[in-house]
């Protein structure tokens, strides 16, 4: 479903070439709900713009549901949804409804499968109280509910996810959280996940990477990361532990 193959990409930086991601390689099967972990700076986001077309890798491959990302990046919409917890993807003056509406026509999805499909993430998310709501008067909490729900009403097989849970408090990150479970357990939404709440991978990602200097450090399931590192007892630890040791 998503496969990188040596891929890089590079940026100019006045005279220096800056090296934001090298000779990356992974791939992640239909279903799977992976975890992408990396400081600041480390490669998430390069390597998350590079998967959605945004950006063209300078080197290597990138596929994602089959396709070119960058080659076929309006095809690829129609394949993948995309959340990024600092930047709204709503129209923010509108009613969290009318942005639906214009998502609807973007995606040019069928009135009633949008309308069944709407209905049931409006129960799932808990939407119904304030879909008339200008998104400008929506809590943190309910923007990111309403961004999820933008995100999926096209029905994609893949979902990328940039920091959903960021700055969000205890209720609202384990409805989201239970929400996210839920849709890779009974629709087998491929997931990739990027935070630096690790308590989200503890929840939800049964394989974990790591991306630092913008190379792969680790990949592998939960339980190979915490005994990667012996006597550190949390994940907090055992990952400052292997973002330290990498440098």
């Amino acid at each position: 479903m998503i496969e990188l193959d040596r891929a890089g990409r590079t940026f100019k930086v006045k005279r220096a070439t800056v090296h934001a991601v090298q000779d990356l390689s992974f791939s992640i099967a239909p279903g799977e709900f992976v975890g992408y972990l990396g400081p600041n700076g480390a490669g998430k986001s390069t390597t998350i713009k590079m998967l959605c077309g945004i950006l063209t890798p300078s080197s290597g491959t990138v596929r994602v549901a089959g396709l070119d990302p960058s080659r076929r990046r309006t095809t690829l919409a129609r394949r993948i949804g995309v959340v990024f917890g600092q930047r709204t993807t709503l129209w923010w003056d509108l009613p969290l409804r009318d942005s639906f509406d214009l998502i609807r026509l973007l995606y040019k999805v069928d009135r009633k499968v949008f309308d069944a499909r709407l209905a049931e993430l409006a129960e799932t998310l808990d939407l119904g109280a304030f879909l008339r709501t200008p998104v400008r008067q929506l809590s943190l909490g309910q923007r990111m509910r309403g961004d999820l729900t933008a995100a999926l009403l096209h029905d994609p097989d893949v979902l990328v996810l940039d920091e959903p849970t960021i700055g969000l408090d205890v209720v609202s990150k384990a409805s989201i959280r239970a929400f996210l479970a839920r849709l890779n357990a009974e629709r087998g939404t491929t997931v990739l996940l990027t935070t630096h709440d690790l308590g989200d991978i503890e929840r939800l990602c049964r394989r974990v990477m790591l991306i630092d200097h913008g190379r792969l450090a680790f990949d592998g399931t939960l339980e190979e990361l915490m005994a990667s590192a012996p006597g550190h007892a949390t994940i907090e630890e055992v990952v400052t532990h292997l973002y330290t040791s990498e440098r």
